[in-house]
């Protein structure tokens, strides 16, 4: 079995019955410029080719680390049914095509964000970077905003997918898939 089909299966079993806001949040861990992994929540848009799909910033931290080392993870967390993912791969950025067709999807308080931001950088006074945004947010008449050029994303390309399905008995069903030479070997992990 492909185990992003099971992945697939799962998410629309959390899905259908998740009382979450976000449940396609998950934890992107990167590998620091400084070589600490760095982890932080961020939402799957999608699958794609058998690869999962992130956006935001390039010159972000993310996007700057995931760009110097593409060696990164995705854990997901799902209370309603008790299960969780871990996924290791190789993070590959998305084409402009697929950037623009996500920052279009975006809520344009979202898209103007993006715009007038600069993701995790320094900044003295919050309060005037909110007026400049409250300002083009009222004179928006929802016009069309133009995607930043550091705006893209990344497939994480999978290698090691780890599948566990919580127990009360503490016997937790833990399955890994790993990739080798282009085919899936799976393997049965004590609890």
């Amino acid at each position: 079995m492909n185990p992003v089909n099971k992945f697939k299966n799962w998410y629309d079993e959390e899905v259908e019955i998740s009382s979450v806001r976000i449940p396609s949040a998950c934890c992107l861990t990167s590998i620091g410029l400084d070589g600490y992994p760095n982890s932080r929540i961020v939402s799957l848009k999608e699958v794609v080719a058998n690869s999962f799909v992130v956006t935001g910033p390039l010159n972000s931290r993310k996007g700057v680390e995931l760009l110097n080392n593409s060696k990164s993870s995705l854990t997901f967390w799902w209370t309603k049914t008790e299960r969780q993912i871990r996924i290791q791969g190789d993070a590959v950025q998305i084409d402009n095509q697929l950037a623009e067709r996500y920052f279009a999807e975006r809520s344009l308080e979202s898209q103007l964000v993006s715009k007038l931001s600069s993701q995790g950088s320094e900044i003295e006074n919050l309060s005037e970077l909110k007026d400049i945004f409250e300002k083009k947010i009222s004179g928006s008449n929802n016009d069309k905003i133009e995607r930043p050029i550091e705006w893209a994303g990344f497939y994480i390309k999978p290698k090691r997918i780890e599948f566990m399905q919580f127990q009360a008995n503490r016997f937790h069903i833990r399955e890994l898939y790993l990739l080798e030479n282009g085919s899936w070997n799976k393997k049965i992990l004590q609890p």
